[in-house]
């Protein structure tokens, strides 16, 4: 396909990937106080202001005359964007697919199918543990204080909570993402457990935004576990693999060609026929051929 067609097909793939979140945050804009509801549940909040004494609870609200606006605009353009991702994640393989192999379409199939529930449960474990950790951080308060809380940073806390948490889901179903193309063995892995889980558990309590031992533990310890399910998966797979080299090549596969040259003779010299003398020669060539 020529450059002009590749650029032409981006073109509609990313205005019919753009058209689609537009379409869905219009119509999410019409549920913007449900959604920002939602997604503030986790603050306990207090009835008035005369019990908002402590850390007991907090006020949610509005501190400049725009955060309504741009909040309701931030909140729906976040369900835009996650409602409609079946059809721009859809544009993005149908432009990308037409260069895969048939291989890399399974493994492609394989590692989207298990990336998407990976990411819904550390998301919804972020949203589980939301409550508890907010309660942490408000306890913290000295008493005469009242906790007021802009509903603008109690939505970016949630949703950055909401991203490392499914992001960080992720990170073992890169490690069998490596270990299927060959770049890493499971025996390596298995090798590094001591470093990975200081590791985690150091990136549990870097990346959690709260500062309370129960956002870390509740990002680590299931990333541990997952990560000890890809070095067993990563095990199993190699066997496989070296299972399959020893019986050689199936029927229907190539074999693997062997790109070393050879040395090559040195030419023989070539003797004349015995009918071919020189006085058979006319202009430079002779009769017999």
């Amino acid at each position: 396909m020529p450059l002009v067609e590749h650029l032409r097909e981006l073109r509609n793939r990313l205005a019919k990937a753009v058209l689609a979140i537009v379409v869905v945050s219009v119509v999410a804009a019409f549920y913007s106080e449900q959604l920002m509801q939602f997604l503030a549940d986790p603050v306990p909040k207090c009835d008035d202001l005369t019990n908002s004494d402590g850390g007991n609870c907090a006020i949610v609200s509005f501190n400049t005359l725009t955060s309504p606006f741009t909040t309701t605009i931030k909140v729906s353009l976040m369900a835009g964007l996650v409602v409609s991702s079946p059809v721009w994640l859809y544009q993005l393989w149908a432009f990308v697919a037409p260069g895969l192999h048939r291989h890399e379409k399974k493994y492609t199939y394989v590692f989207t199918a298990a990336a998407v529930p990976l990411f819904a449960g550390g998301a919804l474990l972020s949203y589980v543990i939301l409550p508890v950790s907010i309660k942490v951080l408000l306890s913290l308060t000295p008493g005469g204080s009242a906790n007021i809380l802009s509903l603008d940073e109690v939505l970016d806390f949630t949703i950055r909570m909401v991203l490392v948490f499914g992001l960080a889901f992720e990170l073992p179903l890169l490690l069998i993402m490596l270990n299927m193309v060959g770049i890493v063995s499971g025996r390596r892995m298995a090798g590094w457990w001591r470093g990975v889980v200081m590791g985690v558990f150091v990136f549990g309590a870097v990346a959690t935004p709260t500062t309370d031992p129960v956002g870390m533990l509740a990002l680590s310890g299931p990333i541990v576990v997952l990560y000890f399910v890809a070095v067993g998966f990563s095990l199993l797979n190699d066997r496989r693999r070296a299972r399959k080299e020893a019986e050689g090549p199936a029927d229907d596969e190539a074999s693997e060609l062997d790109h070393i040259p050879e040395v090559v003779a040195p030419a023989e010299p070539v003797t004349t026929l015995p009918e071919q003398t020189s006085r058979d020669r006319v202009n430079g060539y002779d009769d017999v051929t």
